[in-house]
C-alpha cells in the first residue's frame, strides 16, 4: 500500500502552464478519480508522477519518499495511448513483462486476457484499440503492484469490458492497492472512485469523497415561458449555492428547503418543476464552468 502525495507541482511549456501549483493526497488503498476537461493537466500530472517530465516546482512522494528506480517495481502504469509494440504478439509482451518485473504473474495475465476475449497469439497490429487497452490493463493488473496509475483505462472498450475494468480496479483496491485513474466518462468515476479531484486549467478545482460532495445538495429545475424572468430575489437568498439560467430553464442548487424553492418557481409560472439529487456530472460541470448568466459559484461542490 502506498500513500501518494502530490505537493504543489508546476509544469509550464513556454507561456502555457500545463499544471499550476497542483496538490492532492491519495490515501493508500483508495480508488481515486482524476477528472478535468481536455487540456486540464491530467496526463501531465501522470507523467510527473512517473518522472517522465522535469517539473518546474513541487514534488511527488510515495509513502513520503521521492520517486526512485526501485519504486517502479511497485507502480503499474497504463497510458492513454498504446505503448505496445505492433510487431510483437501479446504472448511476447507477457514474456517481456515477466522478465522486467519480479511481481508479475503470467498466469493471471492470461486469465485476464481470456476474460477480455483477447487472443494472446495475435500480434498487436491485429488488435483493435479497445483490445490494446484491455491488453495493457491485463498486463498492469497482473503486476500485482502497490500502485496503479491508469490514464483512460476503458478507452475503446465495449460496455461489458468497461464494467470489467472498473470491477478489476475495485478488486485491486480491496487487495490494498492504491488506484489513480482518469476517465472522460463521469459515470464510471462515480461508480468506482471513493475520492475524486477535479482539475481545471492546471489547478485543483475541487477535491473530496464522492459521497461528501453530493451529500444533501439538490437541484431545483423549472422551465419558464420566456427567458427574461427576473431572478433578483434568488440572488439575495443565502440558502442558494448557485443559480443557472440557460434560455428558459432555471436551475437552483441548494442544501436546504428544496421543496420551498420548487413552490416558488411554480408560483412564478415555471412548468415541469422537479427536484433532483446532485450527481457527479453536475459536480464536475459546476467545478469547471461559471454559473450561466450569474456571478454565483458552488460552495464546496
Amino acid at each position: 500500500m502506498s500513500t501518494i502525495t502530490i505537493d504543489r507541482i508546476r509544469k509550464s511549456y513556454g507561456a502555457y502552464a500545463a499544471v499550476d501549483d497542483f496538490s492532492v493526497e491519495i490515501p493508500a488503498g483508495t480508488v481515486f478519480g482524476l477528472l478535468g476537461p481536455n487540456g486540464a493537466g491530467k496526463t501531465t500530472t501522470f507523467k510527473a508522477m512517473l518522472g517522465l517530465i522535469r517539473l518546474d516546482g513541487g514534488a511527488v512522494r510515495y509513502d513520503g519518499e521521492p520517486l526512485a528506480p526501485a519504486t517502479f517495481e511497485r507502480i503499474a502504469y497504463v497510458p492513454e495511448r498504446s505503448v505496445l509494440y505492433d510487431w510483437m504478439t501479446v504472448t511476447e509482451h507477457i514474456q517481456m513483462t515477466r522478465s522486467a518485473f519480479k511481481g508479475f504473474v503470467p498466469k493471471m495475465a492470461l486469465e485476464l486476457l481470456t476474460q477480455f476475449n483477447v487472443d494472446p497469439r495475435k500480434r498487436v497490429r491485429q488488435l483493435s484499440k479497445g483490445m490494446r487497452t484491455a491488453t495493457m490493463v491485463a498486463l498492469a493488473i497482473a503486476r500485482q503492484a502497490d500502485t496503479l496509475i491508469l490514464d483512460e483505462p476503458t478507452s475503446g472498450l465495449d460496455p461489458i469490458n468497461q464494467r470489467h475494468v472498473l470491477n478489476l480496479m475495485i478488486n485491486e483496491s480491496a487487495r490494498g492497492a492504491t488506484i489513480l485513474f482518469s476517465s472522460h466518462q463521469i459515470g464510471q468515476v462515480e461508480r468506482a472512485a471513493e475520492r475524486i479531484a477535479v482539475m481545471d486549467r492546471g489547478k485543483l478545482a475541487l477535491e473530496g469523497t464522492v459521497d461528501d460532495l453530493k451529500y444533501g445538495r439538490k437541484i431545483v429545475e423549472g422551465i419558464f415561458p420566456t427567458s427574461d424572468v427576473p431572478l433578483d430575489e434568488f440572488h439575495r437568498d443565502t440558502r442558494l449555492l448557485r443559480i443557472d439560467r440557460d434560455g428558459r430553464i432555471v436551475r437552483l442548487l441548494t442544501k436546504e428547503d428544496a421543496t420551498a424553492f420548487a413552490a416558488r418557481l411554480e408560483g412564478m409560472g415555471a412548468s415541469g418543476v422537479r427536484i433532483v439529487d446532485l450527481n457527479l456530472e453536475d459536480i464536475f460541470l459546476y467545478a469547471v464552468s461559471p454559473a450561466l448568466q450569474t456571478a454565483d459559484v458552488v460552495e464546496g461542490a
